[in-house]
């Protein structure tokens, strides 16, 4: 039987919020017999994917991410506590996959930090060179606070999908089968997103 991991982090009032992006919020209406909410959200609430059009000008939109890139078998690389990542740390880890998440210290973590892990550009290099198709990691940003979206130009000028603030606090490192779907907002450069790990494939 399989075992699954749920590695979205809950979308609430609490959600770690990227500074400037929206914060999210709900508001409840009773109607009678049923009730209903309001959701106020950024499309970069939460755990989500970054499509092309976030930073390319005429690159593809989120619901135009083909989903044999979000699907399939993936690998969690896990780098412990390192905030800058680099080339030689991926070097021989990621294998043959070409779904890759990083597991850093973040995973736990509940309020934004400006010192986040996150990938320094010969990385990004490095995962656009093996093939890879998507990318995923467990901070709020695949790139440095103070970066100047050159980590995202190169993954995503490659149409390499980017997952970002996952929670893979409980996931071992290892290979496992990733379902990641976004919410299907058509023409917008993102989207929250659901995203399960089984060690088994799902037949």
């Amino acid at each position: 039987m399989s075992v699954f991991h749920d590695v979205t982090r809950p979308l609430s009032g609490e959600t770690v919020i990227y500074p400037g992006d929206p914060a999210v919020t709900f508001r409840r209406e009773e109607h009678g017999d049923y009730r209903i909410a309001a959701l106020a959200l950024g499309t970069h609430s939460g755990t989500h994917i970054d499509a092309p059009s976030h930073y390319l000008k005429d690159g593809a939109t989120v619901d135009a991410i083909p989903p044999e890139r979000l699907i399939g078998r993936c690998r969690v690389v896990d780098l412990g506590e390192r905030t800058v990542i680099t080339r030689g740390d991926l070097e021989g880890r990621t294998g043959c996959a070409d779904k890759v998440l990083l597991k850093t210290g973040f995973s736990g973590r509940t309020a934004f930090d400006p010192a986040y892990p996150h990938l320094t550009a010969d990385a990004a290099a490095f995962l656009a060179e093996a093939g890879v198709v998507c990318i995923g990691i467990d901070s709020p940003s695949i790139e440095a606070f103070d970066g100047d979206g050159t980590v995202h130009r190169t993954l995503l000028q490659e149409g390499i999908a980017i997952i970002e603030l996952l929670d893979l606090s409980g996931v071992p490192g290892g290979d496992y089968y990733m379902i990641a779907l976004p919410l299907r907002l058509k023409g917008l450069d993102g989207a929250p997103a659901r995203v399960v790990l089984s060690d088994t494939p799902i037949s």
